[in-house]
């Protein structure tokens, strides 16, 4: 399966804060916005990844991730010269996918908790149909609302309604078959020029080949947007850390946990950031997961 981040928009909700910075490198406590929606992607085993951004962006990604090379990955890069839509990114991304299965991610969304990693395993095997993530939450209307049947199968998806019929709300994180870049390339666009994921799923819904996945209830989901979702979603993350003493997002571990890189690898990655605290976690982590595999060995 291959990965696309959708790191464009302008971020005008983020003004005047994002006027000259791309809000994917807005810190969200103690990492990158970026860093969040990458380790959704490598958590589900992904390691082919597009990331799309503003012209303006995409340099910057590319400076701080490069290739990927240290984390085991391989990256990509692609612009979205003008915000078209959510669903533009599959058509951007389609010499990357190709008629492989696909999974997207939008850029300021974050996601954590237990059992996540395994949900995230189990979405990447999707090949027919499409696996959407829901998350049940106390003011629907202000979300795209699904409707499931018996089966967890996707009935519909409303936006914003005004009559929610259901508390389950449709996340940033998309799991696609092959089909996706020919199902988005053949979308009419809206009346404002936009191409919406939403309608990508519709035609999934349609097809009756679209399911969603319940996040578990000590699951988190923030869409990491506007001033108090940012400051919100850093507190988590800055109690998280504080509480269990783990990263939230920590790309280095991830990938060694992930088996991406060995332990000397990550070691290095933690010495280059080595005067940071970040930089001294992922040093820790090295050592002790060295320490692991020496016993077992």
């Amino acid at each position: 399966m291959k990965g696309i981040v959708l790191a464009g928009g302008s971020g005008t909700r983020l003004h005047p804060v994002t006027l000259s910075t791309s809000k994917a490198l807005l810190p969200v406590y103690d990492k990158p916005m970026i860093y969040y929606a990458m380790s959704v992607l490598m958590q589900a085993g992904i390691r082919d990844i597009l990331l799309i951004s503003t012209p303006e962006g995409v340099p910057a990604l590319r400076g701080l991730l490069g290739d990927g090379e240290d984390l085991g990955l391989a990256l990509s890069y692609a612009e979205q010269a003008v915000p078209r839509g959510d669903g533009e990114s599959l058509v951007i991304g389609a010499r990357h996918a190709g008629s492989d299965p696909v999974a997207l991610v939008l850029g300021d969304n974050v996601f954590d908790g237990p059992g996540l990693p395994e949900l995230l395993r189990a979405g990447a095997a999707t090949d027919d149909g499409c696996l959407l993530f829901g998350c049940h939450v106390p003011d629907p209307e202000r979300y795209g609302v699904a409707e499931v049947d018996e089966h967890g199968r996707l009935l519909s998806l409303e936006e914003k309604p005004s009559r929610p019929r259901s508390t389950l709300a449709a996340t940033g994180l998309y799991f696609y078959d092959g089909d996706a870049v020919e199902i988005a390339k053949g979308l009419r666009p809206s009346w404002r020029g936009e191409l919406e994921i939403t309608d990508v799923n519709q035609a999934y819904i349609e097809a009756g080949k679209a399911g969603i996945v319940p996040l578990g209830e000590r699951c988190r989901w923030f869409d990491a947007g506007t001033y108090d979702s940012l400051f919100e979603v850093s507190r988590y993350v800055r109690l998280v850390e504080r509480r269990e003493g783990r990263r939230v997002a920590c790309l280095e571990e991830i990938a060694l946990r992930m088996g991406f890189i060995t332990p000397g690898q990550c070691f290095e990655l933690g010495e280059r950031l080595g005067r940071s605290e970040y930089g001294r976690y992922v040093m820790r982590v090295a050592q002790a997961t060295a320490s692991v595999s020496s016993l077992a060995g």
